[in-house]
């Protein structure tokens, strides 16, 4: 394969010793050496123009050549003098440069009220506007332009979390050293969370699968919800030390009762097994959603679930505007959406099976079950139901970091198990 730079490098070095016919024809061969896309690549290489390549081109495929041109104008071509030929426009209006800078870049380096400030920058538009400053300057020009001032085309990034809550980073520290402590004395430790709602259905669904061609998956056009499949609600418990997941697949409402059963289904299919000695469980989870920080159904559950099992739950919970920061957000859910790329998701059915199917290279197993159990939204917890909670709260961030203690003996769950 031609390589941008090995054609820059020869065309560097021979450039002091050819006129400009001969460099013209030189690119020109090296373009058509290049094969599909060689114009482009030596026209970027060179810093000809696509307009003097095409003319090299056609000069070469004359029959005759060069010899053929000699004869017709007694000639070896025309050459013009040293420094003749058309200007730059960078030379010909010294402003352009700083008149296309105010336009790309408006709030920093020109006016904020830019007539380019508020719609698409493309370079035709930004060449419309030059010429309506009063510049010749083309599209083409006004990209090379950027390029050579190390502009590119750029989308977003999320960077920006919201207001930076002033423990955030003691937050991070502190659920930082239970984990570790919990897993130094052999005790579970979890991330929780809620994925996003899936439309069930033929719907399309983001990413590219391999298929064969002109042969794609047909879905429908619009994603209004299915009244029959609905939508579904895929709650996730990651054992972080383990590495290994399970998804509750739930057809109701996401309630922190649907939360807490996800949790008991982890347990009696997987955590039990894997910790038949463990008489406590880190859970870190987000600060809102059904497993808020503020849900005191949440806490009424997680009591409950406790007292049947004997086990003491210590949550410690991310502070706001950082769930992305919760282990089970890029090392299970991220998975699960790589590996129903493409897919549209046609039934319970089918949507567990993806989930199950999914693998990484680093060990990663997860279990799914469909939920279709009701959950009741809008459920009031009474005054009396909090005080009837075993649940110390941390000295630090007490309201993050809590943990419930049964209110029955270990031997007396034992039967509930």
């Amino acid at each position: 394969m031609v390589d941008l730079g090995e054609i820059r490098q020869r065309f560097l070095r021979l450039r002091p010793f050819l006129d400009e016919r001969h460099c013209r024809l030189w690119a020109a061969n090296e373009s058509l050496a290049g094969g599909r896309g060689g114009l482009k690549l030596v026209a970027a290489a060179t810093g000809l123009a696509r307009s003097t390549l095409i003319a090299g081109r056609n000069e070469l495929r004359t029959a005759a050549g060069g010899a053929a041109i000699a004869a017709a104008t007694g000639s070896h071509g025309r050459v013009r003098r040293p420094g003749a030929g058309r200007k730059r426009r960078t030379e010909e209006a010294p402003a352009l440069i700083a008149a296309l800078e105010a336009l790309v870049d408006p709030l920093s380096r020109g006016d904020p009220e830019s007539s380019l400030r508020w719609t698409t920058k493309s370079t035709y538009k930004l060449a419309a506007t030059l010429r309506e400053q009063g510049f010749r300057v083309s599209p083409s020009t006004v990209g090379r332009l950027l390029k050579e001032r190390q502009y590119s085309l750029q989308g977003t990034r999320k960077i920006r979390e919201g207001s930076r809550h002033p423990d955030r980073d003691a937050q991070f520290a502190y659920i930082n050293r239970q984990a570790a402590a919990f897993q130094a004395a052999g005790q579970p430790v979890v991330s929780v969370d809620t994925k996003k709602k899936e439309l069930v259905g033929d719907f399309a669904n983001q990413g590219r699968e391999w298929q064969a061609s002109g042969c794609p998956e047909e879905v429908r056009v619009h994603d209004f919800v299915d009244p029959v499949r609905g939508k579904v609600n895929p709650y996730g418990v990651y054992d972080i030390g383990a590495n290994e997941g399970w998804v509750s697949v739930g057809t109701d409402h996401d309630t922190a009762e649907f939360a807490v059963a996800s949790l008991r289904h982890w347990w009696r299919q997987m955590g039990r097994e894997r910790y038949p000695a463990a008489a406590s469980l880190l859970i870190t989870a987000d600060g809102g959603g059904s497993n808020g920080s503020r849900v005191r159904l949440w806490k009424v559950a997680l009591q409950a679930w406790a007292d049947e099992t004997g086990l003491t739950l210590t949550v410690c919970h991310f502070p706001p505007g950082t769930s992305k920061w919760n282990k089970i957000e890029h090392r299970m859910f991220s998975e699960i959406t790589k590996n129903w790329r493409g897919r549209p998701l046609e039934s319970h059915e089918v949507i567990v099976e993806l989930i199950e199917h999914t693998r990484t290279v680093g060990g990663l197993t997860i279990r799914a079950e469909l939920d279709e159990a009701p959950y009741e939204t809008g459920k009031k917890i009474s005054p009396a139901d909090l005080a009837g909670l075993r649940l110390d709260r941390a000295e630090f961030r007490g309201e993050w970091n809590y943990t419930i203690r049964p209110r029955t003996s270990r031997c007396q769950t034992t039967d509930l198990l």
